[in-house]
């Protein structure tokens, strides 16, 4: 649990540092969530 609330918040500050347009901030918002679901999954 430790570890998906640790890198949750590095996907985080990522996206706000690395999207500089709307369309930008769906697509990280869609790769982190992919992240995120085969995280989960393992």
């Amino acid at each position: 649990m430790k570890y998906a609330l640790t890198a949750l918040a590095c996907l985080c500050m990522l996206q706000l540092a690395g999207c500089n347009t709307v369309a930008g901030i769906g697509k990280d918002t869609k790769a982190a969530g992919h992240a995120l679901e085969s995280a989960a999954s393992k």
